[in-house]
């Protein structure tokens, strides 16, 4: 990223950096993705050692947690009627 900036000097001093406002921006996100990466890096290194399961076996314990709290009773598919615009079961 190429910076384009104007140093103030006080007192012989380099004092202040003005720079142009659109830049300013891009510097803050830059800054804000730096510190979700150094986030992500740490919380990686915090859980390494972490169990962990499969996809499939999530998608089992999903779908098993769901049918006990009666949220899935089926597999049954869903359509949407566009007239309606209302979900509808397809019936065979």
């Amino acid at each position: 990223m190429e910076i384009t900036t104007q140093v103030i000097k006080k007192n012989g001093k380099n004092e202040f950096v003005v720079l142009p406002y659109e830049e300013f921006q891009k510097i803050q996100e830059e800054l804000v993705s730096y510190e979700d990466l150094r986030c992500l890096r740490k919380a990686k290194m915090v859980e390494k050692d972490a169990p962990t399961i499969g996809i499939a076996q999530l998608k089992k314990i999903i779908t098993k947690d769901h049918r006990a709290k009666g949220r899935l009773r089926d597999h049954t598919p869903i359509q949407t009627d566009k007239t309606t615009a209302m979900p509808e079961l397809i019936r065979n």
